[in-house]
């Protein structure tokens, strides 16, 4: 609690709390449906993605976030073209696009401002790394991506789980995927300061899975997710402040930790039932 009280009292902390929470609450809801559909891995893509946007935005001297967020949005789109068209499957559009964009990311920062801390921070964040534009930019962008999934939760329910039916009944299915696809990309975005390229798409994958093994039903996947993803940032953050390591690895060996936990108590559910 002594930590914890150290932490609230420096403002950019908890100006980077309140995000950080924002952030794993939206990745979290957002991941359930992706997992589902066999798609979690767009997370991974798009940051790399946002990783080569944010290495030009440092060339050319730009704000961070107004290159990457219409640039990996185009990049969610175009993920969302190649899979739907069947020409590449969607784990190989999401390679491609992913490691040409990181090799861009690399070839531009090596030619310009080189290897240098700022790096370190797009590729493994750092909570130190927000600016006041950035907060305010990211606390507009997850109150309307949380916004956005509440109204359209029918609709994502019924394209997650079959699609084709869904399609049949006169539901706008492709719509409805772009949308998913844009909320994850501004997701991405937004979680890349803090979390890193990196490492950002452990909170999209890592709470879906945990809560999939203790819950059945697509609203308690949901809950329980969101409730994970949230206490595990919380605990990676003091844990992070109080051993002086990076935030985005400490969230994301928290929330492993607790997924181990949760594969152990699904088994002992299995058993019991």
């Amino acid at each position: 609690m002594s930590i914890l009280r150290e932490m609230l009292s420096y403002a950019f902390l908890v100006r980077a709390l309140v995000v950080g929470v924002l952030v794993s609450l939206c990745a979290a809801l957002l991941g359930v449906p992706l997992v589902l559909k066999r798609y979690s891995m767009i997370g991974d893509g798009l940051s790399h993605v946002g990783f080569g946007a944010l290495a030009v935005a440092a060339a050319l001297n730009a704000a961070p976030l107004s290159v990457a967020i219409p640039v990996v949005v185009a990049a969610a789109f175009l993920l969302l073209r190649l899979s739907s068209s069947g020409r590449i499957r969607g784990d190989a559009a999401i390679a491609v696009i992913s490691t040409g964009s990181l090799a861009l990311g690399v070839i531009v920062l090596s030619v310009t401002t080189g290897m240098n801390t700022e790096t370190g921070n797009y590729l493994f964040g750092s909570i130190l790394a927000m600016s006041d534009s950035d907060v305010r930019l990211s606390l507009g962008i997850t109150a309307a991506v949380l916004l956005l999934f509440v109204i359209f939760y029918n609709p994502i329910f019924a394209v997650t789980f079959d699609e084709t039916f869904a399609r049949a009944t006169g539901a706008r299915a492709g719509a409805y995927n772009a949308l998913l696809s844009l909320l994850t990309a501004l997701t991405v975005v937004v979680g890349m300061r803090m979390m890193g390229a990196l490492l950002i798409s452990g909170l999209v994958i890592f709470p879906a899975l945990s809560a999939m093994r203790l819950c059945r039903r697509f609203r308690h996947v949901i809950i329980c997710a969101s409730a994970v993803s949230v206490a595990c940032f919380a605990a990676g953050t003091v844990a992070s402040y109080a051993l002086a390591i990076p935030t985005g690895a400490s969230v994301v060996c928290v929330n492993i930790l607790v997924l181990l936990c949760c594969f152990g108590a699904g088994r002992l559910k299995e058993r019991g039932s």
